[in-house]
């Protein structure tokens, strides 16, 4: 009887070490982590879900995400740009639902057709392609863009909702691309690993009938680590209705989130990542 308990709790183990809806970031895929140190609690919104990013039974990132503004807080990933084709399939993620559903994104196709889910039921907790239909000035931006990322799994892993913002058309296509494609390019030179966490501030506005937050400002930090004695940092903020991209500090720009969330100092890296 002994042994049968204990078979039911290592089984109970295995299974929330590898659900996608996890308890925390540290225990469940800290390695999107520069030091496996995720974000202090600065960042949490009121009702948050911390998703490890699962597609096709692997994890690509992490991202922590707000049930009520139905957006992404951020998302963090390891930049690992590559030539590869561009999806265009959209996911959800099926455990914002309940833990009884799939650990990895799905199509709403499928969590309709196949396991009987109403679009209602989809939609309480997280953002659906309706929502994003028939923006004016706006589209659907990344924070985990597909195009840091080499294989077509990773890409099509960043094709979630759940990794997914209202964005600003112009910032878009202009100087957030431009950040994203050239910036990252060069300040990368000579790095081992470079830790990426890219986020988006709730703002006052709405989309879909007030379903799903317009962010004020998105934003974006990057570790480096260039050898076991070197590392270097970065990062950029964005008002999300201008077509302009402000370069600062790591340290200059937790300063700015703190103000921006007001939810106490925010720490985005461990302390050995450099503030200046």
């Amino acid at each position: 009887m002994l042994w049968l308990l204990l078979l039911q709790v290592l089984v109970s183990c295995l299974w929330l070490g590898h659900s996608e809806v996890v308890k925390s970031f540290e225990t469940s895929c800290p390695q999107f982590f520069f030091r496996e140190t995720p974000p202090n609690e600065g960042l949490e919104p009121a009702n948050p879900a911390w998703i490890c990013q699962r597609y096709k039974n692997q994890y690509y990132f992490a991202t922590l995400y707000d049930r009520k503004m139905r957006i992404p807080v951020y998302s963090a990933y390891i930049y690992q740009p590559g030539p590869g084709k561009r999806p265009n399939t959209w996911l959800v993620e099926p455990q914002l639902i309940g833990p009884t559903y799939p650990k990895t994104m799905e199509k709403e196709w499928t969590l309709l057709n196949q396991y009987n889910v109403s679009l209602e039921k989809i939609s309480q907790s997280q953002a659906i392609l309706r929502d994003y239909k028939n923006l004016t000035g706006l589209n659907r931006g990344h924070l985990n863009p597909n195009g840091h990322h080499d294989d077509y799994s990773s890409r099509m892993a960043t094709f979630t909702l759940t990794n997914i913002v209202p964005q600003d058309e112009k910032l878009n296509g202009g100087a957030w691309n431009n950040y994203e494609q050239q910036t990252m390019i060069r300040r990368t030179q000579g790095c081992k690993t470079t830790y990426a966490i890219v986020g988006a501030v709730p703002g006052n506005n709405y989309i879909a009938k007030g379903r799903v937050n317009k962010p004020s400002h998105l934003w974006s930090a990057a570790c480096c680590v260039v050898d076991n004695n070197y590392v270097k940092a970065w990062a950029v903020i964005a008002e999300n209705d201008k077509n302009q991209v402000q370069l600062l500090t790591l340290g200059e720009l937790e300063d700015t989130l703190t103000e921006l969330y007001g939810r106490g100092q925010v720490s985005l890296f461990d302390s050995d990542c450099p503030r200046e």
